[in-house]
C-alpha cells in the first residue's frame, strides 16, 4: 500500500545552521496524524518542505507515491493544505472564493464546488459573504479550498485555532470524518495536546530538527503508564516496594512501572509486612505529560 506521505532522511540547512536534520516518518492512507514540536523544533519548516514552500537540502518526499523534487506538479495533485489561517476576498461569498480558486485548476470540474461545500457542511451557507462567517465557518471554507482538487493528503496547520470549545469539537469530528468516511489522510499540527491526543492515530514529536518519538498514541502512553502507592506506614511500604523494583516518590505518592502481573505480587508482601494499603492504581500520563517528559518542558508553537 503507497503511503499518502512518506519522508526519508530529509535535511534542511541554512547557512551553516542545521534546521532539521534527518528526519522520516509516514502518514498512512486514512488516518489522522499529529506533528507536534516546541518553539523552534523546525516543524514549520518541515510543514513548508511538504507543501513545496521552501527546498530541502537533502532527502525524500512522497506525495502519493511521487517524489516531488522529482515531479512536483504530479504530487502537489494529491494534497491540498491550509498553512496558518486561511485567506479569503471578505467582499465575496463563499461560493464565489471557492470558484475563485477552482480557475485556477483547469482540471476541477464545476460541480466539484456543490461537492466540497456539501462536504463541509456549507451548502447553506456557502452564497453567504465570507465577512459575515464566523472563525469556525471561514476554517471550514478554508478546508473546502484546500479540497476542491480531491486530494488524498490534507495539510492542516494549527485547524482549531481561535475557535470556541464548541468549534474544537466541530472540527475535531469533521477531520475524523473525512479520515474515516472519505479515506483523506491527514497530518495535522496543533499546540492544544489534548486535542491531538483525542484526535489523531499517530503522532511525531520533534525537538530541535530532530523527530525522538513516532507512534501510536495509545502506545506511547501506555508504554509509560506508572502504579500508584500510598501506605500507612509510608516509609515501611516504600522499602518494601524498593527491594522489588524502582520507586519514584512525589506529591505524597510511591510510583512504580506498571506491570499488570507483577503488582498483585507487590501488593501482597506490603500487606504480609504489615502495611496498610491505602491506595494503588494505574496512573497513565496525558500527551500533554508525555511532551515535557520527552522536550524537557519546552513550550509547543
Amino acid at each position: 500500500m503507497t503511503a499518502a506521505l512518506l519522508v526519508q532522511d530529509l535535511n534542511k540547512k541554512i547557512g551553516k545552521r542545521q534546521i532539521i536534520k534527518d528526519i522520516s516518518f509516514k502518514v498512512n492512507e486514512g488516518e489522522v496524524f499529529g506533528f507536534l514540536g516546541p518553539n523552534g523544533a523546525g516543524k514549520t519548516t518541515t510543514i513548508r518542505m511538504l507543501v513545496g514552500l521552501i527546498k530541502p537540502t537533502s532527502g525524500t518526499i512522497l506525495i502519493g507515491g511521487k517524489d516531488i523534487r522529482k515531479n512536483f506538479t504530479e504530487a502537489m495533485k494529491s494534497l491540498g493544505c491550509i498553512v496558518e489561517n486561511p485567506e479569503f476576498y471578505p467582499f465575496l461569498t463563499g461560493w464565489e472564493n471557492l470558484a475563485y480558486f477552482a480557475r485556477m485548476d483547469k482540471t476541477i470540474p464545476p460541480e466539484r464546488l456543490h461537492e466540497v461545500a456539501e462536504l463541509v457542511g456549507m451548502t447553506a451557507r456557502v452564497h453567504d459573504r465570507v465577512s459575515t462567517y464566523s472563525l469556525g465557518m471561514r476554517q471550514r471554507l478554508g478546508i473546502a479550498q484546500a479540497l476542491l482538487s480531491n486530494p488524498k493528503l490534507l495539510i492542516l496547520d494549527e485547524p482549531t485555532n481561535g475557535l470556541d470549545p464548541s468549534g474544537i469539537r466541530e472540527m475535531r469530528d469533521f477531520i475524523r470524518f473525512l479520515a474515516k468516511d472519505q479515506g483523506i489522510s491527514v497530518l495535522v499540527s496543533s499546540h492544544l495536546l489534548s486535542e491531538i491526543q483525542l484526535l489523531c492515530d499517530r503522532v511525531a514529536i520533534m525537538t530541535q530538527g530532530e523527530i525522538i518519538a513516532t507512534d501510536d498514541v495509545h502506545r506511547l502512553l501506555s508504554d509509560r503508564e506508572k502504579a500508584r502507592w500510598r501506605f500507612e506506614p509510608m516509609a515501611k511500604g516504600k522499602a518494601i516496594l524498593e527491594s522489588m523494583t524502582e520507586v519514584e516518590e512525589r506529591d505524597g505518592a510511591l510510583y512504580t512501572p506498571f506491570h499488570a502481573d507483577k503488582l498483585p505480587v507487590w501488593n501482597s508482601r506490603v500487606v504480609r509486612a504489615g502495611v496498610q494499603v491505602l491506595e494503588m492504581q494505574k496512573i497513565t500520563p496525558s500527551l500533554e505529560d508525555l511532551f515535557i517528559e520527552l522536550t524537557g518542558g519546552q513550550g509547543i508553537d
